[in-house]
C-alpha cells in the first residue's frame, strides 16, 4: 500500500479533516487530494494532464452534483470507467447500496462516527484496493462480488 494517490470528494470539511488525520495516522505513503462538491470532482477528473488517483472516496450527499450523478458520469466515460470508486455515506440503506453496486462502484463503506473506526474502515478499504492493484489487471478491473462489496472495517452491518 505504498505511493497511493487518493482523491476524496466530500462537502463536509470536518469529515475531510478526520479522513486526512485517519489516513496520516495509518502511516501510509500516500498523497491525498480533496474536492468539496460533485462539480469540482468532475472538473478535477477531466482536467488535462491530471494523474488519475488509484482510488476515489466518493460521498453520496454533496451539493451541485451528488455521488450517484458523479458515479454515473465516471462509469460512462471511457477514460474514467476503470477508476475504483469507494462510495461512502452516513446511511446504510440496502436499496441504495444495491443501486451503487449495480451502478459500478467498486466498494461501499458507511461513514463511522468514531475516529478509531474511521481509521479501521479506511485501512480496510485501502487494503482491498492494494490487493486489487496486485492482481492481474484484467481481474482487478472486474467488479467486486456483491458479497464483498460492503467494507466494514469490523463494523457490524447487516445486509
Amino acid at each position: 500500500m505504498n505511493n497511493l494517490n487518493i482523491l476524496l470528494a466530500d462537502d463536509d470539511l470536518d469529515d475531510c479533516h478526520f479522513f486526512k488525520d485517519a489516513l496520516t495516522s495509518l502511516a501510509l505513503n500516500s498523497h491525498l487530494i480533496t474536492v468539496h462538491n460533485g462539480e469540482e470532482l468532475m472538473s478535477h477528473l477531466f482536467t488535462d494532464n491530471v494523474t488519475l488517483p488509484h482510488v476515489l472516496f466518493l460521498d453520496l450527499n454533496m451539493p451541485r452534483k451528488n455521488g450517484f450523478e458523479c458515479l454515473a458520469e465516471i462509469k460512462s466515460d471511457a477514460d474514467l470507467k476503470l477508476l475504483p470508486v469507494i462510495v461512502f455515506s452516513t446511511s446504510f440503506d440496502q436499496e441504495r447500496v444495491k443501486l451503487l453496486y449495480d451502478s459500478g462502484a467498486k466498494y461501499f463503506m458507511r461513514k463511522p462516527a468514531a475516529f478509531s473506526q474511521l481509521k479501521a474502515v479506511i485501512h480496510d478499504a485501502l487494503q482491498h484496493i492494494a490487493r486489487d492493484m496486485d492482481i492481474e489487471n484484467s481481474a482487478a478491473r472486474m467488479q467486486t462480488s456483491e458479497s464483498n462489496f460492503v467494507i466494514t472495517g469490523g463494523q457490524n452491518l447487516v445486509l
